[in-house]
């Protein structure tokens, strides 16, 4: 048995997995704020829990994933500022909320859909639960942890004193270095509001009845609330972007803790940017790079998750079409080697289950090492070369494995396509070189081929082409 180890954001250390329930994992995940296009950096932050679903799958745990869906509250800044982005998307488009919330929902599932991303158990709109977060809102006015100005209802972060421990930050901290106040209601600025009334927005489309006057919630709120109703008060797995430490996580655990009094979440796990030349990308800056613009660039979706494979989900991950290129390249080759091992191995007796059962224990070590996929991806390229087992051993090694990497390695096909007859010619007379041994014109020849955008992947069977 091969113990799971994660990186605790909360302790700072990483840390034997221990499951409230044994077998079973609680996994909420912070889902889309529907108003525009996820782009790839948050694409790589759901790229990463689906890594991390996948390998509780592979280790036989039952997974509850639970991910919300913000379609209302969510300011432009993390904090209480700004315009409610479904308004501005609203806004922006000449279309209602509702329309907004719903156009941009479904492309958030294509996308995931493209990139091979399993689905969640249970997929919750901040919409559909306004009731759930009145009533949790209720427990800390009953618990004495918030108070009202002008129609709004504010969390007080002095009443929890654990607020900031996620982020490592502390009262005096916060006081010490407070923001000049935009909300002149706010007892301390990093107070947050639970449920705006008519004080907020006038022209705010989505309004519901509450005790406190007809409004909606603050994004906080909704995750708490929606979390709790589906896992329960205390779950074993929380995720996201590290962007939403220091606020919205934070005052997740402040409202959630201030309501049930005992601990709410055990492991906090989140994973880092996606960095540009210019440095994180953001949708507040109006240049984003999308699923459909990685298309228009001649990429598939799944050229996009090989190379996000390459890089742990604690380091920073810098994007170049350069990067991607050679993502591209590297996966065409290992589908190339997959359907050579495909087509070869016929129906071949495993004899060899010592060796099948070292791999096995040394991919499981690598990923339940805080989940490191960069460690056995480098497993899975060694497979093809070992001569330890046969093409079928080796096969049928590389889909299992699979079912963590998600790169829909069972369904590799021979690509068909028209190589021009200059290319042909070159590949024969780099052909003839390989028998011969000219080893330096053979690989001036592959340059030269490369050159004219086409690479050739060496076989038993003879040399194949296929385009870059």
């Amino acid at each position: 048995m091969v113990p799971i180890r994660l990186h605790n954001t909360l302790t700072r250390k990483k840390e034997d997995f221990i499951p409230i329930k044994e077998g079973h994992v609680g996994l909420y995940t912070c889902g889309p704020t529907v108003y525009w296009f996820a782009h790839i950096g948050n694409l790589r932050t759901y790229i990463f829990e689906d890594l991390l679903k996948r390998m509780f799958l592979y280790n036989n745990y039952q997974v509850k994933h639970v991910m919300n869906i913000t379609d209302v509250g969510h300011l432009t800044s993390d904090a209480d500022e700004g315009e409610d982005k479904m308004l501005l998307g609203a806004k922006r488009e000449g279309k209602t909320v509702w329309d907004i919330a719903k156009f941009y929902e479904q492309a958030f599932f294509n996308d995931t859909k493209k990139l091979n991303i399993l689905d969640p158990d249970i997929t919750c709109r901040a919409t559909e639960h306004i009731k759930e977060m009145v009533h949790l809102i209720e427990k800390l006015e009953k618990n004495k942890i918030t108070y009202s100005v002008d129609g709004n209802i504010y969390y007080d972060i002095s009443k929890f004193k654990a607020y900031g421990k996620l982020a490592n930050i502390n009262l005096e901290d916060l006081k010490a270095g407070a923001r000049i106040e935009v909300d002149k209601n706010k007892h301390n600025p990093h107070d947050f509001v639970l449920w705006f009334t008519k004080s907020k927005f006038q022209d705010q489309e989505m309004k519901w009845p509450s005790p406190w006057g007809v409004g909606y919630p603050g994004w906080h709120i909704e995750c708490s609330a929606m979390s709790m109703k589906y896992l329960g008060e205390n779950f074993d797995i929380h995720c996201g972007g590290i962007d939403h430490i220091s606020v919205h996580h934070t005052n997740e655990i402040a409202q959630s803790e201030g309501a049930t009094g005992h601990k709410w979440v055990n492991y906090w796990l989140h994973g880092e940017f996606l960095v540009m030349d210019k440095g994180k990308m953001s949708k507040s800056s109006g240049e984003i790079l999308t699923v459909e613009t990685l298309e228009k660039h001649g990429y598939n979706a799944m050229d996009y998750r090989y190379l996000c494979l390459n890089t742990h989900y604690k380091t920073p991950l810098t994007f170049s079409y350069d990067s991607l290129d050679a993502a591209k390249t590297a996966f065409q080759s290992l589908k190339s080697k997959v359907l050579e091992l495909k087509n070869s191995s016929g129906h071949l007796k495993i004899e060899h289950k010592i060796d099948m059962d070292k791999y096995r224990r040394e991919f499981l070590e690598a990923i339940n090492d805080d989940l490191n996929i960069p460690k056995a991806l480098g497993l899975l390229w060694t497979l093809p070369k070992d001569k330890e087992l046969n093409n079928k051993e080796k096969y049928d090694l590389i889909l299992e494995f699979d079912k963590v990497f998600g790169l829909e390695l069972t369904h590799v096909k021979e690509e068909k396509i028209e190589v021009p007859y200059e290319i042909l010619e070159l590949v024969k007379e780099r052909e003839h070189a390989r028998k011969t041994k000219d080893w330096k014109k053979s690989d001036e020849l592959r340059d030269l081929i490369a050159g004219k955008g086409y690479a050739v992947d060496d076989a038993a069977q003879g040399s194949k082409v296929r385009k870059l």
